[in-house]
């Protein structure tokens, strides 16, 4: 008797169960934007003071975290953007890169330089003193 509820009932289950590969894929969430880039103070090492650089990060919220054991202040080559000092250990107010990227330098050390790329776009061409 036990063996034909049994066969009475798998049918049933078996047919509750959707089959492999009949329904429709996953969906893989798009990623979200979780905060701002940050671009790394390494010290004075001219092009290779910053990283990454040149960053990917034309519009984009931008944070400077110094881990150099002296303090820094990143300014825009152009002066439209400055962080005021950065600390060692610390990390600067959340800036906004312009859109169309840009160059910039360590006030205090002018030797230190750094590029913001727009999207897939190369750095603009660096002009001026700090290049």
């Amino acid at each position: 008797m036990r063996a034909l509820a049994l066969t009475a009932i798998l049918p049933i289950a078996l047919a509750a169960v959707p089959a492999c590969g009949g329904g429709s894929s996953p969906v893989t969430p798009a990623p979200t934007d979780t905060g701002p880039v940050t671009i790394t103070i390494v010290g004075e090492r001219g092009n290779q003071s910053f990283t990454p650089n040149p960053a990917s990060a034309g519009g984009k919220a931008v944070v400077f975290r110094n881990t150099d054991t002296v303090v820094h202040r990143v300014q825009l080559n152009d002066g439209t953007l400055d962080t005021g000092d950065i600390a060692p250990g610390a990390t600067s107010r959340v800036v906004t890169m312009p859109a169309t990227g840009t160059n910039y330098h360590c006030t205090l050390h002018t030797g230190m330089v750094g590029a913001i790329n727009a999207g897939a776009a190369p750095p603009p061409s660096c002009t001026g003193p700090y290049c």
